[in-house]
């Protein structure tokens, strides 16, 4: 039997809950599962550690401190930017943008706006969150060597032979 090892994609269901009980993601209400490479940073460190080892059909409930999901919630990361930054005039708290930042994409919270400037957060919007985790492993396959490159779980209708990126003329 197959188990969830590094260079090994894995297909599984989850429903994501926060500390007070309350559902955040469920993969089996959209119908789609969940497909990483493991031992490749695809998923929260805590969760991969949880999987590693575990069999097709193993169901497991996991609780995840936020050291171990999305990280501490920072105070030095909600700061103050010119409204301008902004590409719509209509902004409100709550609105979220995906800016590059220093360490790649990041999502970007607007918490409060004035006539000139606007208060960001770029914590990850569950930083500090305590989150638990109910999942079901659906299927463990070795991955191939064009995932392998890739770092993640390409489409079935992607020719996995090919592992160089085509670039446009």
């Amino acid at each position: 039997m197959t188990t969830i090892a590094p260079q090994r994609v894995v297909r599984l269901h989850y429903v994501l809950k926060n500390a007070n009980g309350e559902a955040l993601d469920d993969s089996r209400a959209r119908g789609t599962p969940l497909e990483y490479l493991h031992g490749h940073g695809n998923i929260v460190a805590g969760l991969e550690r949880a999987l590693d080892g575990q069999a097709v059909g193993a169901e497991l409930s996991v609780t995840l401190m936020p050291a171990e999901a999305y990280g501490v919630r920072r105070e030095e990361l909600v700061q103050e930017v010119s409204r301008g930054a902004f590409p719509v005039d209509d902004l409100a708290p709550g609105m979220r943008f995906q800016t590059q930042g220093d360490a790649g994409p990041q999502v970007v919270t607007v918490v409060e706006v004035g006539p000139e400037r606007v208060t960001i957060d770029t914590n990850h919007p569950l930083a500090g969150e305590r989150l638990s985790y109910q999942l079901e492993v659906l299927s463990v396959r070795e991955a191939s060597r064009a995932e392998l490159a890739k770092g993640h779980p390409l489409d079935e209708d992607v020719d996995h032979t090919q592992v160089e990126d085509r670039k446009q003329p």
